[in-house]
Order: structure tokens, then sequence, then C-alpha cells
């Protein structure tokens, strides 16, 4: 059905062939993560630092839970002078972060510290998604909010298409994607329009690559600046649909997402966390990793994309168990307070992940596993931690 590039004519896309039969060939995996330093460690410049405007007393309580060795969600709260101290400044009780829930948004700057917000504008800055660290908190709490809008109420599919039908085209856009060396943010978000378009339009299983291949290409179209022909798109599909027919679902998916291709991808929520949080190279490709296997699970659609990536980076820091070190404590500690929703939904995408990690070689659909097994990625999909499907998903259990 599918052809793997412009120059052979191996199938790409077929239900009945093996996986080896029908993967594509990966290149290496370097410039769909962005520069490098987008992702390193923050180095926080004193001399640069304004000074700190004295703030009400406040006091952090760690909220822990039974089920998990250490806390996954902090809350900051304004300081009670009425309310008796906690030992150790522990609750023993699984809360939310925001007592209101999401709609309490509008206060988030009211409810950290200076420090986080300090830590918010240096990170964004550092990652290259500000130009004016004026504006950062604002476009943070704008991602905060926007991310609510494109949620789910469900993973259910239409009846005629299945989780693995899903899988198999979700695995077949991550190699389309690597050949032509889109950026990451494109992929997300394509598969992001692909899970609206399936639950907003009515589309035929015959025509479900082309509804994928769509999809992809209008991820392209707002974040890469060099697109490909249409007619190239075609010769991937084995010329199964013909231009005019590419431009009409194009035209129907647009109508029918209202035209709002607007999405802030999990990705910039795990590079941001890992930015506050001081995590090693290894621990952010662990993590971008495990984030990219929860495209291929339908029913992790239903999580915000802060979740997703908080989940994420947690499960990574398990996975590896590098040495901690006080001013990492510290700096996890503070990231772990932007972390939105229970630890309930936290432990139960940890589940998911570690469980798709465990599978991820042995699958049909394993094209993100070859991706993340190369030099430039510290084959983290390799890391012996992900073998042990018992000792992961007890952390989550």
């Amino acid at each position: 059905m599918a052809k793997t590039g412009f120059s052979d004519s191996k199938p790409l896309l077929d239900l009945h062939k093996k996986a080896d039969e029908r993967r594509a060939p990966l290149r290496t995996w370097a410039n769909a993560c962005g520069p490098i330093d987008r992702w390193q460690p923050v180095e926080v410049d004193e001399s640069r630092m304004a000074p700190v405007k004295v703030e009400p007393e406040r006091r952090w309580e760690r909220r822990l839970s039974m089920q998990t060795s250490e806390g996954i969600i902090m809350g900051f709260h304004e300081d009670s002078r009425t309310h008796p101290a906690d030992v150790d400044g522990c609750v023993e009780e699984p809360v939310l972060l925001y007592p209101h829930g999401l709609q309490g948004l509008h206060s988030l700057q009211a409810l950290v510290p200076s420090l986080l917000r300090r830590e918010v504008e240096i990170a964004l800055e550092k990652l290259g998604l500000i130009w004016d660290r004026t504006y950062a908190w604002d476009m943070f709490l704008d991602m905060m909010r926007s991310q609510t809008w494109n949620s789910f109420p469900s993973a259910d599919l239409p009846q005629h298409f299945t989780d693995a039908t899903r899988a198999v085209l979700v695995d077949w856009l991550i190699q389309v994607h690597e050949m032509m060396h889109f950026q990451e943010e494109t992929l997300y978000l394509a598969i992001h329009l692909l899970n609206c378009s399936l639950r907003l339009i009515k589309v035929t299983t015959a025509n479900l690559q082309l509804l994928g291949m769509v999809c992809l290409f209008l991820a392209a179209k707002k974040e890469e600046c060099l697109l490909p022909e249409v007619s190239g798109l075609c010769y991937l599909m084995d010329h199964t649909y013909t231009k005019h027919q590419l431009l009409r679902m194009e035209r129907k998916v647009l109508c029918g997402l209202k035209f709002d291709l607007s999405y802030c991808p999990p990705l910039h929520f795990l590079l941001l966390f890992a930015s506050i949080a001081r995590c090693s190279a290894k621990m952010v490709w662990m993590a971008r990793y495990l984030l990219e296997l929860s495209l291929l699970e339908a029913q992790c659609a239903v999580f915000l994309p802060v979740q997703l990536a908080g989940a994420a980076l947690c499960l990574s820091r398990q996975v590896l168990q590098e040495p901690p070190t006080p001013e990492g404590e510290a700096a996890w500690c503070l990231a772990s307070s932007i972390h939105v929703g229970s630890e309930t939904a936290l432990l139960r995408i940890m589940h998911i992940l570690a469980n798709a990690a465990t599978k991820a070689n042995t699958r049909e659909t394993c094209a993100t596993f070859i991706k993340f097994s190369s030099p430039e990625t510290m084959h983290v999909s390799r890391h012996p931690g992900l073998k042990n499907a018992s000792a992961l998903l007890g952390i989550c259990t």
C-alpha cells in the first residue's frame, strides 16, 4: 500500500505482513530533537537574577500517598497560623494540586512561589519557546489553560476501528515522520489531529491511511518550514489514493476541526519540567521515549499533556535510579509542584507506559523502540531496567 521512500518500492503499511517486512528503514534520529541544548540542564546566572520581592510567609506541604515510595505531587499554600503544623509537613491523603481543579488556574500565580515563576521563565527562554522573558509566565499560564480544551471524554474509538488498527497507523506515521525529517512537535500534533478526526468525522477503514497522511500533512503545514509535494505523499501511499482524494480529505478534516489546529504538545511540558528539575540528558531521553510510546496507546488520549509529561518523567526517574543529590532533589520537588491532576491519574499513566515499555521490542509496532535504540538517543529503549516488567509495574500499583 505504501512505500518507504521516493526511490524504492517495499510495502510499508500492510497489515497482512510481518513487522520486519513492512517496517521502514529509520534514519539516525538527530534533527527531530532540535538543538541539543534545548534539553540540557539550565544553569542559573546569578549575576542576571533580579532581587526577589519579599512574599508573605508560606510553607511547603509534601503530600504523600501510601501507594508510592515517594511523593509525586507537591502542594504550595499560604501559611495559616491558625492551623497547627503537620508532623514533618506530610499529609497522608490523595489530593489534587489545585483544590478547585483546573478552573482555578487563573489564580495559579498566587499559589506558587516566586522561585518557581523565575525558574519557569528561565527554562522557557533556555528552551527557545519564548523570545522575551517578560511574557514567559503568561505564556506558561496559557499553556496550562489551553490543554484542557483539547481533552477527550473517553478513549473509545468508532465501532469499526480498534486500538490495534490505530496503533499500526500511528507506527507507520512515526516512520514516515522520520523519513521526512520533520520536527518532533509535528508528530505530536499529527497524532492529536488524528485522534480528533476519528471522533469528529466519518471515515471508512479503507481511507484510514489517507486520514493519517492528511493529519501529518496538516501538522507539517503548521510546524515546518519546508513541505513535501502532494504527489510525493501519494507515492508514499503507493498511489492508493490520488492527489484529488488527499486534498478533498484535507478539506474534510479542516472543516470537521473548524480549522482549529492549536495544540500544546506534552513534549513542551516534558522539556520544561526536565529543565526546572535539572534532569540529566539520559533521563530526558528516557522520558521522551516513554512519552512517544504513549502515542501508540489509545487510552492515553484522555489524559492531559501535562499529566503525560509528568508521568513519563517520574517513570524515567524510577527506571534509571540515578544517585540523588540535595540540589537535584530540591529542583525535582520544585518541578513536581507543576503537575496538575490526582496522584491516581499519574500512577495510572505510569502503569500504561511501563507495560508498553516492557513489550516494545516484541510488538509489531516497534518503530519508536528502534528510533530510541541509536547512540544519539543513548540507547534508552534497550535499558535493562525496562525489561523487568514486574519491578516496573510494581512501582505503579
